[in-house]
């Protein structure tokens, strides 16, 4: 389940108002909100990474990986796509590129490298075939031999969308009413709940000029992700 936008920044505020701290306007919170998200969203491949490093037991391992790969399956997604034409900027990594033949099943593609795509057609013992078709991925597009395999289905990790608090303004008293209608949720887990909001804490030090809840906010994020992994 995703995080409500309106529970952070309500939380947010709330936070700011006890402690004295000044206020946060939803345009700095939708652009520091937009940016705490990616932050945690990239920092689970780091993660992932870091853990396929670190000798560890096989239950151990698992449950780490397992639960990284559940956070970033919020993302995964497929798409058709057509042959040097923009994939779109909502992708973020590319996973598996397949495409299906009139008969038969799928058939994956294997990616290469620059040099390697445009040596391969020169050799007819390594020409691609329609059994055995390869692609390269530059400039957001996809170059695929042979051309006639087509259209082709990409899964992939999607990029994160904005966050949006949006709202209406009431006419008589001028106070900003929450609209779910014109917002967008963030896309993590309600896991990362705590850590999205103590992110924002942090950013928001910095926007009302009180560096000291950038340091108070910092170090509980900081707290929190040694929790985590401990």
């Amino acid at each position: 389940m995703a995080i409500n936008v309106n529970t952070v920044y309500q939380t947010v505020l709330l936070i700011l108002n006890k402690e004295q701290r000044g206020y946060i306007t939803p345009d700095e919170f939708n652009k520091t909100a937009t940016q705490v998200q990616l932050q945690i969203f990239q920092k689970y491949f780091e993660d992932l990474n870091q853990t396929s490093r670190v000798p560890q037991n096989d239950m151990d391992y698992a449950d780490r990986v397992l639960g990284i790969d559940e956070r970033i399956s919020l993302f995964r997604k497929t798409k058709s796509i057509n042959r040097d034409t923009d994939i779109g900027s909502d992708v973020y990594r590319v996973g598996t590129l397949t495409y299906t033949p009139t008969i038969g099943d799928p058939v994956e593609l294997q990616r290469l490298q620059r040099n390697e795509y445009y040596n391969i057609a020169a050799s007819p013992l390594t020409k691609p075939t329609e059994k055995f078709p390869v692609y390269l991925f530059q400039e957001n597009k996809i170059l695929s031999q042979p051309t006639s395999v087509t259209p082709l289905s990409l899964d992939y990790v999607s990029r994160p969308s904005n966050v949006v608090w949006g709202f209406t303004k009431d006419s008589n008293t001028q106070i900003l009413v929450y609209n779910s209608g014109i917002s967008t949720d963030f896309q993590l887990d309600q896991a990362e709940q705590t850590e999205v909001i103590l992110r924002i804490l942090a950013y928001a030090g910095i926007v009302i000029r009180d560096p000291q809840i950038v340091q108070a906010a910092s170090q509980a994020v900081q707290a929190e992700n040694i929790n985590e992994k401990s």
